[in-house]
């Protein structure tokens, strides 16, 4: 029997739930779903330019770790270009770091980092917002 996995560690979610290509060979019918942790190896290591001893350190789960979620992120993210298909963000065995909350109207995600009541969206002022600290 294996071990349990660890959770891993998101700094923030992210900006868009999914990405949709636009074109005639485009397939709406299997979206290609990346988890929270790919999502955030990818950003880490590509965008970000660490070195995966350094995601793994701001993610807490191990090196190896890292290499394997980055191999399925690429696949992921390859398939989904390749075969023009949506790509879908969501999911996955992570916890966000800090609170976090989504306005439900304009639907953007932010922070709470003087850990004060949150009443208010800070873009559209509208008081309609959900904590999304959950675990994944």
């Amino acid at each position: 029997m294996s071990r349990p996995r660890h959770l891993s560690r998101i700094q923030l979610p992210p900006r868009a739930k999914s990405f949709i290509p636009v074109g005639y060979y485009r397939d709406p019918d299997y979206p290609v779903r990346l988890n929270y942790e790919e999502y955030e190896v990818f950003r880490l290591l590509d965008y970000e330019g660490l070195t995966q001893a350094e995601a793994a350190l701001i993610m807490k789960v191990s090196r190896p770790t890292i290499t394997r979620i980055y191999e399925r992120a690429r696949k992921k993210i390859a398939q989904a270009v390749t075969e023009a298909r949506q790509l879908v963000i969501e999911g996955g065995r992570a916890f966000f770091d800090g609170e976090w909350y989504m306005c439900e109207r304009c639907e953007s995600h932010f922070n709470n980092p003087e850990n004060e009541v949150v009443k208010a969206c800070p873009l559209c002022h509208c008081s309609n917002i959900q904590h999304i600290n959950e675990t994944i």
